[in-house]
């Protein structure tokens, strides 16, 4: 009984909030790592340790965001991957 009502009033939820609001994506959906109230982003934060090292802590209208800084992914690795260049290939032909 009780699952069946969580199931209705999740549908309910879902039906208000696509028949009120336009259909963009919210950034804090989707890129925050934990979002509620003050507590629980504070209890995450707490659980993550010694991952939540450079992350933050945003709130609006009683709802809060803990957050991470955006760092786009380099793609350069020439330099790093200079070092197993064809100088460092192995002859594999001839062990078999």
């Amino acid at each position: 009984m009780v699952i069946e009502k969580l199931q209705e009033s999740h549908m309910s939820w879902i039906a208000e909030e696509l028949s009120s609001k336009s259909l963009n994506r919210e950034s804090k959906w989707t890129e925050s790592i934990a979002i509620g109230s003050e507590h629980f982003v504070g209890v995450t934060m707490e659980r993550l340790g010694i991952r939540a090292r450079g992350r933050y802590t945003v709130g609006e209208n009683g709802t809060y965001e803990l957050r991470e800084s955006a760092n786009p992914y380099s793609v350069n690795f020439d330099a790093k991957n200079d070092v197993v260049r064809p100088k460092n290939i192995y002859a594999w032909d001839g062990i078999v």
